[in-house]
C-alpha cells in the first residue's frame, strides 16, 4: 500500500538480501542510470546521488528538482553513513520504539533526516562500502524505488 511504513524486520529483509559482490565505478554509473531511466519511464521528479566510501560517483537531478533535494540527499545520506542501515530503517527504529528519531538521538536536524530514500551500498563479505539516495517523492516511495533498482542490480551480478 503506497505510503504504508515497511516493518523493521522487513527493511532489515532488504538490507540482507540487497548485498552486492562488488561495487566498482561502473557499477555505480550502471545504478544511478538504472535510477534515472526508471523515473524518466515514470516521469517522477528526483535526483539521485551514488557515493562510494565519501566519492561521489554519479549525481543526476531530473526536472522537478531543486536544491532542497541535494540537502535531503545529504542529510539522508548523512544517517545511513552514522547508523549503518537504511535511512527508513533508522527512522522505523525509533517509530517503532515509540518515539521519533529527532527525539531519540537529538542530532542536528539540518546535518540528519531519518527518511526514506538512502540505503547503504554493501558488498558481501566486506560490509557497507557507500550510500544510494533518491530524493523527491514520499519518503517510503523514494525508499521502494531505491531497492527496486538495487534489487535488479543484485540480479544482474548473481548471474
Amino acid at each position: 500500500m503506497p505510503g504504508t511504513f515497511p516493518s523493521l524486520a522487513e527493511l532489515a529483509a532488504h538490507e540482507e538480501e540487497l548485498q552486492l559482490t562488488r561495487f566498482t565505478n561502473d557499477d555505480a554509473w550502471d545504478l544511478g542510470t538504472a535510477l534515472v531511466a526508471r523515473a524518466r519511464e515514470r516521469q517522477l521528479p528526483v535526483a539521485v546521488d551514488v557515493s562510494r566510501n565519501g566519492q561521489q560517483l554519479f549525481h543526476a537531478a531530473l526536472p522537478g528538482t531543486s536544491a532542497d533535494n541535494d540537502a535531503w540527499i545529504r542529510r539522508k545520506a548523512a544517517v545511513v553513513d552514522r547508523f549503518g542501515h537504511s535511512s527508513l530503517y533508522v527512522g522505523q527504529r525509533s517509530r517503532e520504539a515509540g518515539t521519533t528519531f529527532e527525539a531519540e538521538f537529538g542530532l542536528d536536524p539540518e546535518r540528519y533526516a531519518a527518511h526514506g530514500g538512502a540505503f547503504p551500498l554493501l558488498v558481501r563479505d566486506v560490509g557497507a562500502v557507500g550510500v544510494v539516495v533518491v530524493s523527491g517523492l514520499p519518503q517510503v516511495e523514494d525508499h521502494r524505488l531505491v531497492v527496486a533498482v538495487l534489487r535488479e542490480l543484485v540480479g544482474r551480478q548473481r548471474t
